[in-house]
């Protein structure tokens, strides 16, 4: 009997889907399924027909419901920053800095690193029956793969220390109200919406929000000044594609625009 792969990839049109698949520990990311998603996320960047890449949990209950415990607990420091810790970090990066935009589609629980995941993602629409949580703090830890700085970088600060230092666990239409996601919509239409969402995107330019997500990425980690200068510089390089004037000619003869990427 053959085992199912821990990581699944779908290409539906221009869109790319990538499935954790480990339904029976509720999607728990280990060492093995971190690269297995590492290597997806590589073969969806670089295939130039993909222009928007979702990321979902299989089954109904969760999303990634954290990491393995039993795993963690076996580590010392040392041990854990050269293997998991290494390989979560470069792994959530590369979500980070992906090219393409990515919409992460929230089936159930996001634990731990499910919501270290999600803060890697771009655009986060969640099932009404979703529940999030950083628990790390009640096992005597804290989110260690990016995500006790990601939450402050991207909601209100307090509202952050309050999620990290008390482990709770929160619904849906908390994490939409403290702006931790963007649409908040029933479970039977979770990938239909995620999908419409993504294929919106998709009909733009993708050499265009290639660098507008680098313009938005880079710019937020600069000082105001830098980062209106850094725009002006990448709106030129916009300018000089074929897209752009593509984009322009529609505009004015009424008609859809045909963006090519070039």
């Amino acid at each position: 009997m053959t085992t199912p792969s821990a990581v699944l990839i779908e290409r539906q049109g221009p869109i790319g889907v990538i499935t954790i698949n480990r339904p029976e520990v509720m999607n728990a990311l280990n060492v093995p399924t971190l690269l297995l998603l590492e290597e997806a996320l590589g073969e969806l960047e670089g295939d130039d027909g993909v222009r928007v890449i979702v990321v979902t949990g299989a089954g109904e209950k969760a999303f990634v419901a954290g990491g393995d415990i039993a795993d963690l607990d076996s580590r010392r420091g040392l041990a854990h920053y050269r293997e998991f810790a290494e390989v979560i970090h470069r792994c959530f990066r590369r979500f980070e800095v992906c090219e393409k935009p990515t919409i992460a589609a929230v089936n159930g629980w996001a634990l731990g690193g499910g919501v270290e995941l999600l803060l890697s993602l771009d655009i986060r629409i969640v099932a009404e029956t979703a529940r999030f949580g950083l628990p790390e703090i009640t096992l005597g830890l804290f989110p260690g793969a990016g995500g006790s700085q990601r939450i402050l970088r991207q909601m209100s600060p307090c509202r952050a220390r309050e999620i990290v230092f008390t482990g709770d666990h929160f619904k849906a239409p908390e994490a939409l109200g403290w702006g931790l996601v963007n649409r908040v919509v029933p479970a039977a239409e979770l990938m239909a919406t995620t999908l419409e969402m993504a294929g919106k995107i998709a009909a733009k330019s993708p050499l265009t929000l290639r660098l507008l997500k680098r313009t938005l990425r880079d710019g937020a980690d600069m000082p105001l000044a830098n980062a209106l200068a850094y725009e002006q510089a990448m709106i030129g390089l916009v300018l000089d594609s074929e897209d752009a004037h593509e984009g322009c000619r529609a505009f004015l003869e009424k008609r859809p625009a045909a963006f090519t990427g070039r």
